[in-house]
């Protein structure tokens, strides 16, 4: 998708994938990147020991949740081979932006379309409940995916189905449902999505980096609460 093309999404009339109100609570921009010296002391591989780490990021910093990472080169992916461990061509830059929110937490369309698919990807480490939904635009369509939700959500949608622009489509899930992860809403755009069914790479390997950004541009052009 081209830079004309972000600006258009930035335009549209687009609705929080999370509550409004979050966005007038205090937030933490989350710094999960390789030069966060306090990155330490706690096994990311341990969902207790991650949520309890976030959770003191945000009490030192007065927050009531927490945002961020879009872009961002992460060590923590090294917790899982899924993302290539410690090897030299490991995935590590993130795609998306993820909001991290209690479990259970609704989620909802940031703009009209129709369920493009479904799946839960449950290997350690991954997104866990998924839902990719399609959206027209101009000829042409664009997906947003939406990973770390809860099971339930795999029988609340069928793929086909049309959803309107701020309509709840998800919950998102605990620890247990998102493979390890600590509670929160990964947020993706893709605007080449190829033959990829309720998955799609939500990391990318740094050598790659311009390429893969390019086909996921910042998702904040479609999130009113971050819109530059």
């Amino acid at each position: 998708m081209t830079d004309d093309w972000s600006e258009r999404l930035r335009q549209a009339a687009a609705h929080s994938p999370i509550e409004a109100h979050w966005w007038q609570r205090p937030v933490l921009a989350l710094d999960l990147s390789s030069g966060n010296s306090r990155l330490q002391g706690f096994d990311p591989a341990q969902p207790a020991e991650f949520c309890d780490w976030i959770a003191a990021e945000r009490a030192r910093d007065g927050a009531e949740w927490a945002h961020g990472g879009y872009g961002e080169e992460r060590v923590v992916y090294r917790m899982s081979p899924l993302f290539g461990g410690d090897s030299e061509d490991a995935r590590s830059v993130h795609l998306g932006v993820d909001l991290w929110l209690p479990a259970g937490s609704p989620v909802f369309a940031v703009l009209p379309g129709a369920v493009h698919s479904i799946a839960d990807n449950a290997r350690f480490g991954d997104y866990g409940p998924t839902v990719i939904l399609e959206h027209p635009s101009d000829g042409r369509s664009f997906h947003t995916l939406y990973g770390h939700l809860a099971r339930r959500t795999l029988d609340h949608l069928r793929v086909g189905q049309s959803v309107e622009g701020g309509e709840q489509i998800a919950w998102l899930g605990t620890p247990d449902e998102n493979l390890g992860w600590p509670p929160h809403l990964h947020f993706q755009i893709i605007t080449e999505i190829g033959d990829h069914q309720g998955d799609y790479p939500g990391v990318c390997r740094p050598a790659e980096r311009r390429q893969w950004l390019q086909r996921c541009p910042d998702p904040a052009c479609l999130i009113p609460g971050l819109r530059p």
